[in-house]
């Protein structure tokens, strides 16, 4: 058991935050998440109205008792977001955790958070993005390294670089992640200085994430190798799984293409099919490094209580 300023601060079990994943991070998942002991953060970008976005709160609250929070997304969108709405959603709820994601929240979101007694996390990419989070009443930053699947950011700086710079540059707890898979990961999370995990890969292949069979078990059969970079054409690099979707954007970036002919193959539509279908080269699929690692498909209960024994068992290999 681990007590660190995160499960102190959130009033939760394990420190292990489940990364905010778009068509995956649904009400059910991010209640099974912090029944597991985790914090789930339900994705608001989901939603296509304050209505349904209220709604999944609402199941939330009816399937679990336990912490969870809300991401707000502030990068750009296809779909025109008033975030504005969604916080008045959060106010009325009673939500107690936000995250944010993108750019530096705008001053007037930050000042209804603290109103609203919310805990206010931010995620972002370096150093000079958390310092300035932190003079605007940020709570806790997180940061991924580079072999994180998802936006990786601009600055390619590594998960063992990171998470100690930032730890140093700012008097907040940190969360970290970026290629962490299993307790080995959370050990060398927890020492470099950070007061707890962020996960996603890892929890695409549990028993309770809602995507298609046949992915779980394609991804079970992946390696460190296969992931790659796309988009940076269009300054929004991610880290994906390998597969022709992928392959097609690249060569697509190579010779020019612009974002309307990548929507093409980039398009949530594709990868919810994927999700959902279960059609391998349907769409991209936002996939970390450590997806190398992962060889089976376990509950997210035993993911969890597995993950705290082995990081307890590479932290006492040190005490003889």
């Amino acid at each position: 058991m681990f007590k660190t300023a995160l499960t102190e601060k959130l009033g939760i079990k394990h420190p292990i935050v489940g990364g905010t994943m778009m068509s995956i991070s649904t009400a059910d998942f991010v209640a099974d998440i912090s029944n597991a002991g985790g914090l789930g953060i339900l994705a608001s970008a989901i939603y296509q109205s304050r209505e349904e976005f209220a709604e999944a709160i609402d199941r939330i609250n009816e399937r679990t008792d336990k912490p969870f929070a809300v991401n707000i997304n502030l990068f750009p969108s296809m779909r025109p977001i008033d975030n504005d709405d969604y916080v008045d959603v959060l106010v009325e709820k009673g939500v107690k955790i936000v995250e944010t994601s993108g750019h530096s929240a705008p001053v007037e979101l930050c000042e209804r958070f603290k109103n609203a007694g919310m805990t206010w996390i931010h995620k972002c990419v370096g150093i000079r993005y958390a310092q300035k989070v932190e003079k605007m009443g940020a709570d806790m930053v997180t940061v991924v390294g580079y072999e994180n699947g998802g936006a990786t950011g601009r600055l390619d700086i590594g998960t063992i670089v990171l998470i100690p710079a930032v730890k140093d540059a700012v008097n907040l707890p940190v969360i970290g992640g970026g290629g962490v898979s299993d307790g080995r990961g959370l050990a060398a999370v927890l020492s470099l200085g950070a007061a707890g995990v962020i996960i996603g890969t890892r929890l695409m292949m549990t028993k309770e994430c809602p995507i298609h069979d046949n992915l779980k078990k394609a991804l079970i059969d992946a390696t460190e190798l296969d992931t790659m970079l796309v988009m940076r054409s269009i300054g929004a690099t991610h880290r994906v799984w390998t597969n022709q979707a992928a392959k097609t954007c690249a060569e697509k970036e190579a010779t020019g293409a612009d974002l309307a002919e990548l929507l093409t193959v980039i398009s949530g539509d594709n990868t919810r099919r994927l999700y959902g279908e279960g059609e391998l080269d349907a769409g991209i699929v936002a996939l970390g490094q450590g997806v190398g690692l992962n060889h089976d498909i376990p509950t997210l209960k035993e993911l969890f209580d597995r993950m705290i024994g082995e990081a307890e068992e590479a932290l006492n290999r040190f005490q003889n």
